[in-house]
């Protein structure tokens, strides 16, 4: 990777309506341009669209919410799709579930978080569950974001991103 090249991440969750689409554009907000993030979904519904709490909770928080949207994973399994460096699953069924071949075999890590979606309860009650998964992805994306360049080769990458789950 050079100052130049920003190291590609994907995001994969089921849907891609909630974690997947939180850590995207929080990655993108964080990285200042040594990533870009992408996300997708191992099965999104048909017209599946960003959760609007996820949208809310990042506007909230001042996020960027503009290009996102909720897409297969087939999109980065192309031969014309982004080449990226490291994929990351979000939620335990895309853990589980047998991944599309990715050009160039990127690194792999699994980041396990509950689902915000699924919560019941008041308005405010979902929207602090989506709040607090937002806060959780932020903790792991600020360490990854602060490490030098020369962590970020695929071994080190991958084994830095496996650490990480674990925090």
């Amino acid at each position: 990777m050079t100052d130049a090249t920003p190291l590609n991440v994907l995001f994969l969750c089921t849907h891609n309506s909630a974690r997947s689409i939180l850590a995207e554009a929080l990655l993108n907000h964080l990285g200042q341009g040594k990533f870009k993030a992408y996300s997708a979904g191992s099965s999104p519904r048909d017209n599946q669209t960003p959760n609007p709490m996820a949208i809310a909770t990042l506007e909230k928080a001042g996020i960027s919410t503009d290009g996102l949207s909720s897409k297969s994973w087939d999109v980065f399994a192309a031969p014309n799709s982004p080449h990226m460096d490291l994929v990351i699953t979000v939620c335990d069924n895309a853990a589980g579930e047998v991944c599309p071949y990715w050009p160039g075999q990127p690194a792999t890590a699994h980041w396990g978080y509950a689902d915000p979606s699924e919560g019941t309860g008041t308005d405010s009650e979902k929207f602090e569950a989506f709040t607090q998964t937002l806060f959780q992805i932020k903790r792991r994306l600020e360490i990854f974001t602060s490490l030098p360049l020369t962590r970020l080769n695929k071994m080190t990458l991958e084994n830095t991103a496996r650490e990480l789950a674990k925090k």
